[in-house]
C-alpha cells in the first residue's frame, strides 16, 4: 500500500505559558499585572496563530508566614488567603485577561497532585527521614546558613533556631543531571545572565533539601505521616502539573496534562529562577517526568527608579492606571518601555507621556483621520485602490518587513522592539497621509483625478491599518477590537479564533467594504491625568495593602519583582555584608572619597580626584594627596572594557552587577552606581576598569574589578571614564 493511501494524522501543535502563581501576602500591584499581561499577549499571540494554547495563572496560598499573617488579622489562614486570591482574579478579569486556569494551592486537586508527587519521590528512593536544626527565614519559608539570632542574608529579618524531624529530597544527586541539562538545552534558562547564575550555583555543590516540617500546619499533610507538612516551594512548584490533571485518577482528568505537558515557558521573577530552575527540575526527573521547556525570568519593576516597597508606601496599583487611562494603555506602556529581562522603570509622568505620544497622537489619530475622511469622501465604502505610485509601493514593502520583523521580535519575546518596530509603520502611513492630504485639490487636477488619488491614499492607509491593527491585537486587544470594526471586518476576536492572523499579509480590506461609524479610541490625557493617578495611589494604597495584607509590613529593604511567587524568597541565598563607606584603595595611586564620605559611587567604582583650580608645579605636592611615584602608578593595570550584561542586584539599592568584555577574556564586576545610571543604558558602553584589583565578594557574588569614574559634587555622584576616540576593547592606559 502506497504511503499516500494511509495519511498520517499531524501532531497537534500546542503551548502552554504559566505565570508564577502569587504569593497571598498582599493585593495585586503592578508588578504581578506585568508578569500576567506578557503571559496573556503571549497566549493570544499564540491562539491567533492557530496553536492550541493554555494560559495558567494563581495563588500560592500556604506557609508559615500565612498561618501567623492570618492569626494578626484575625482570620483563619483559609479565609485570609481566599479574600487575597479573590483580589487577583478579580483584577485580572477586570483587566480582560484570557487565563484557561486558575489554580488556587488550597483546593483538593492540587492537594492530592502534590501529595503524590510526594508519594512517588518517596517510593523512588528520593526522599528520606532525618532531622535538622538550623536558622529559619519565616518571610523567605526556608532554612539559611547564618548563626543562632543572626539575620536572614536576603530579607534581613532575625532568623528563628528550629530543630525538628524532617524529610529530605536527595538534591545532591541530581547535580550532574542538571547541569548536562544545561547544557544540552541552553534555551532552558533565559536570559543568559540568569543561566549563568544558575550554572555557578549548581557547580558550587547542592546539598540535599529539607521538603518537610513540623512547626506549623498551614499546608498540605504528607502522606502517612500527616504531623510533617510539605514544604512550601515543593508544594508551589507543582502546581504546574497539577492545574492539568496530575494526581487525579478520575478518567479524563489527565488529558489536558498528556497534551500540554511539559510546559513551554515558565514566566518567572528572576529572583525566584533557582527554585524553577534546580529544585523543579530534579523533582521531575527523580519521578520520572518531562521538565519544561524553557524557564524565562524578567527583571524588577521599579517606580520612579527606585524599588517598590509596601513600607516605603511606592507600591503602584493596576487599578490607578484602569481608571485613568484604561487596560490597553497600561499593557502597552509595559510591554514598550521596558526591555523584557531587564529592570524596568515606572512613572505616572513617563506613562501620560508615551499614552499621547503613541497611542492618542500616534495610533488613534492615524485611525480617526482615515476613518473619518472614508465617511466624509466616500460615503464610508471602502474604494477600490486603482493603479499605485511610488510612494504606495513604499508603503506595501514597509508594511512587510514589519510584518517579518515584528513576528521575530515578539516570538523572542522582545516586546520593546516588536512595538518600535510596528509603530514605525504607524508614523510612515501617517507621514505618507500627510504628504499626499488626500482632503487637497492640486491645481489643474480634474475632479475625476482628485476621487482617484483619494481612493487610492485611504485604501493604501486603511489596509496599513488593518495590518497593524493584526499586529498590535495582543498588545491592543480592547483597542484593536473597536478599530477592527471601525474598519467594517467584524469581531478581531472571532477572526483570530479562526486563524485570520496566521500569515498577516497586504490586501485583507475587500474593495465595497462597508466602515462603521468613526469613534474615539484614545482621548489624549489632559495635564491632571498625573496627579489624578498620584491621588488615587495617596487615598487608597497604603490603607488597602495594609487591609487586605492583615497589616503585615515589609521592611524597608524588600522590593516585589516584576513577577514573583511569593513576595519575598529570592532563590539567590547570600552572605549579608555590610556596605562599607568606601571601598579599600588597592594601591596608593587610587584615590578614594574621604571616609566621612556615604559615596554611592565608593562601592565598586573607583573616584578619581576633582582636578585642580589652577595648574600645579609638577614638583609640588597636592594638598591631602600622598605622592608617588612612577613605579606605584605602573602597579595599577587600566584596561579598556565593554559592558555586556548590566542589571541590579536584589536587596542593594546601590550596586549594579556587570559583565565585561576584555577583549582576552570576560569579567564580573559589582559597581556601586545603581543610583545614576540605568542598567539597559550601559549595555555596550566601553569603560576604564582597574583589571589587576584582587577579587572581593559581595552580597555573595564575587567582583573581579573596579570601575574608574570620577567623583562630582557634594555627594561624589559617579561620572564613568570613557574616550570620545573609538579605542579597542583590551587596551591598556598608559
Amino acid at each position: 500500500m502506497s504511503s499516500s493511501s494511509s495519511p498520517v494524522n499531524p501532531v497537534e501543535e500546542t503551548f502552554y505559558i504559566t505565570t508564577p502563581i502569587y504569593y497571598v501576602n498582599a493585593r495585586p500591584h503592578l508588578g504581578h499585572a506585568y508578569s500576567t499581561i506578557v503571559c496573556d499577549a503571549v497566549a493570544r499571540r499564540k491562539r491567533s496563530q492557530g496553536i492550541a494554547t493554555w494560559f495558567l495563572t494563581g495563588t500560592d496560598e500556604h506557609g508559615q508566614k500565612i498561618e501567623r499573617s492570618a492569626a494578626k488579622a484575625g482570620k483563619t489562614p483559609a479565609e485570609f488567603a481566599a479574600a487575597i486570591s479573590n483580589e487577583f482574579r478579580s483584577l485580572w478579569d477586570r483587566m480582560g485577561l484570557t487565563y484557561d486556569d486558575f489554580i488556587r494551592t488550597t483546593e483538593p486537586r492540587h492537594k492530592q497532585g502534590v501529595q503524590k508527587l510526594f508519594a512517588v519521590l518517596k517510593q523512588k528512593g528520593f526522599i528520606y527521614k532525618g532531622s535538622y536544626t538550623g536558622q529559619y527565614c519565616v518571610s523567605d519559608e526556608t532554612f539559611v546558613e547564618v548563626g543562632p539570632g543572626q539575620p536572614c542574608p536576603d530579607c534581613g529579618r532575625i532568623t528563628e533556631t528550629i530543630s525538628e524531624e524532617n524529610y529530605f529530597f536527595k538534591l545532591s544527586a541530581f547535580e550532574r543531571r542538571l547541569l548536562e541539562h544545561y547544557e544540552a538545552h541552553p534555551e532552558f534558562i533565559q536570559p543568559e545572565a540568569r543561566r549563568n547564575e544558575v550554572i555557578a550555583f549548581v557547580r558550587g555543590g547542592l546539598k540535599d533539601l529539607s521538603v518537610s516540617r513540623t512547626s506549623f500546619s498551614w499546608g498540605i499533610p504528607v502522606p502517612g505521616d500527616e504531623k510533617h507538612v510539605i514544604y512550601v516551594w515543593m508544594d508551589a512548584l507543582a502546581n504546574y502539573m497539577t492545574a492539568l490533571g496530575y494526581g487525579s485518577d478520575a478518567p479524563g482528568d489527565q488529558e489536558q496534562l498528556k497534551r500540554f505537558w511539559p510546559a513551554n515557558v515558565h514566566l518567572v521573577g528572576k529572583e525566584i529562577i533557582r527554585f524553577h530552575c534546580v529544585y523543579w527540575p530534579a523533582f521531575l526527573m527523580a519521578a520520572g517526568l518531562p521538565v519544561p521547556k524553557s524557564v524565562i525570568a524578567n527583571g524588577w519593576l521599579l517606580f520612579d527608579k527606585s524599588k517598590m516597597s509596601k513600607s516605603v508606601g511606592n507600591i503602584v496599583r493596576a487599578e490607578t492606571v484602569l481608571e485613568v487611562l484604561g487596560a490597553d494603555a497600561l499593557r502597552y506602556f509595559l510591554l514598550r518601555e521596558i526591555s523584557f529581562g531587564h529592570d524596568g522603570n515606572f512613572t505616572f509622568e513617563a506613562l501620560v507621556q508615551r499614552y499621547n505620544s503613541d497611542l492618542a497622537n500616534g495610533y488613534g489619530n492615524l485611525v480617526s483621520r482615515v476613518v473619518n475622511m472614508m465617511h466624509k469622501y466616500f460615503g464610508g465604502v471602502l474604494p477600490a485602490a486603482g493603479s499605485l505610485g511610488t510612494a504606495e509601493e513604499s508603503i506595501h514593502a514597509q508594511a512587510a518587513r514589519t510584518v517579518t520583523d515584528f513576528h521575530a521580535q515578539f516570538d523572542a519575546m522582545d516586546f520593546s522592539r516588536a512595538l518600535e518596530t510596528l509603530w514605525a509603520l504607524v508614523a510612515a502611513v501617517d507621514g505618507y497621509l500627510t504628504a499626499a492630504a488626500p482632503w487637497k485639490k492640486r491645481e489643474g487636477v480634474s475632479d475625476g483625478e482628485h476621487a482617484a488619488a483619494q481612493a487610492r491614499v485611504l485604501a493604501t492607509a486603511a489596509e496599513a491599518i488593518r495590518i497593524i491593527t493584526a499586529l498590535a491585537h495582543p498588545i491592543l486587544p480592547e483597542s484593536a477590537a473597536k478599530v477592527w470594526r471601525q474598519l467594517g471586518v467584524g469581531e478581531i476576536e472571532q477572526a483570530a479564533r479562526q486563524g485570520e492572523f496566521k500569515a498577516v499579509a497586504w490586501g485583507g480590506l475587500q474593495p465595497g467594504t462597508v466602515f462603521e461609524a468613526p469613534a474615539p479610541l484614545f482621548p489624549r490625557a489632559e495635564k491632571d491625568a498625573v496627579e489624578r493617578m498620584q491621588n488615587l495611589e495617596n487615598d487608597n494604597n497604603a490603607s488597602a495593602v495594609n487591609a487586605a495584607s492583615g497589616g503585615v509590613e515589609k521592611s524597608p529593604s524588600e522590593s516585589p519583582s516584576l513577577s514573583e511567587s511569593r513576595a519575598e524568597p529570592s532563590g539567590t541565598k547570600t552572605v549579608p555584608i555590610k556596605e562599607p563607606d568606601v571601598v579599600p584603595a588597592p594601591e596608593p595611586a587610587v584615590v578614594v572619597p574621604k571616609p566621612e564620605s556615604k559615596d554611592a559611587a565608593s562601592y565598586g567604582a573607583v573616584a578619581a580626584a576633582p582636578a585642580a583650580a589652577a595648574e600645579t608645579p609638577a614638583a609640588s605636592a597636592v594638598e591631602g594627596i600622598a605622592q608617588i611615584g612612577i613605579e606605584d602608578f605602573t602597579k595599577v593595570e587600566l584596561r579598556v572594557a565593554q559592558i555586556l550584561v548590566a542589571e541590579r542586584i536584589p536587596k542593594a539599592d546601590k550596586l549594579l552587577r556587570l559583565e565585561v568584555d576584555l577583549g582576552y577574556e570576560k569579567r564580573q564586576i559589582l559597581a556601586g552606581i545603581a543610583q545614576y545610571y540605568e542598567p539597559e543604558k550601559l549595555i555596550g558602553r566601553k569603560v576604564v576598569i582597574v583589571a589587576n584589583l584582587a577579587s572581593r565578594k559581595m552580597r555573595g557574588l564575587e567582583s573581579n574589578g573596579m570601575l574608574l569614574a570620577a567623583s562630582i559634587g557634594e555627594q561624589g555622584a559617579p561620572v564613568l571614564a570613557g574616550f570620545l576616540e573609538d579605542v579597542p576593547i583590551g587596551a591598556r592606559l598608559k
